[in-house]
């Protein structure tokens, strides 16, 4: 049973942005002002970052309506299952926000058992990758693997260090 679902943001920019919701010039524009000032973990990001970004995020969207998920927006907004304090580094004056997971549509919600781009991109074999879940099947998944953040909290065993959630949903503002 999933009971919270945490979001990190920097408080200067608030919560629930997406750079993909931007024009691709517009949004390289912030990335690469954030590179400039350095600016949290953002400002490590290639150069190709957002190209390979839009693409997975499509992909993802794609798995998501295979398995009966009816995305509203065209990229999702970002959360985890269960808390990740170490996030709140990605940011220069991290914020957490929690919200119960009963407040979402389930056909609004897809997961991937560790961020998108490693879980899309990674070919080492584990079951989990290139796998978009729904709420159903992510909860036997967390049963049979557990939660990342609990058995590799600094990383050193993998790439996987939460589960992800993509919320297609556009109201996540008034949760």
């Amino acid at each position: 049973m999933i009971d919270f679902l945490y979001h990190y943001y920097d408080e200067s920019t608030g919560p629930f942005l997406n750079l993909s919701d931007l024009e691709l010039e517009e949004a390289e524009r912030v990335l690469q002002d954030i590179r400039i000032q350095k600016k949290g973990f953002a400002s490590q990001r290639s150069a190709d970052y957002l190209t390979i970004r839009r693409g997975l995020e499509w992909r993802a969207r794609e798995l998501f309506i295979l398995k009966g998920g009816r995305p509203v927006r065209r990229y999702p907004h970002y959360m985890t299952v269960g808390e990740c304090a170490w996030l709140l580094e990605w940011f220069e004056n991290g914020r957490e926000l929690r919200i119960p997971a009963a407040a979402f549509d389930p056909y609004s919600i897809s997961f991937t058992y560790g961020d998108l781009f490693p879980t899309m991109r990674y070919e080492d074999g584990k079951v989990y990758r290139g796998q978009v879940y729904t709420l159903d099947e992510i909860g036997r998944v967390i049963n049979r693997f557990g939660l990342p953040q609990q058995w590799n909290p600094q990383g050193d065993h993998g790439p996987e260090r939460y589960v992800e959630v993509q919320i297609w949903a556009d109201d996540v503002h008034q949760l």
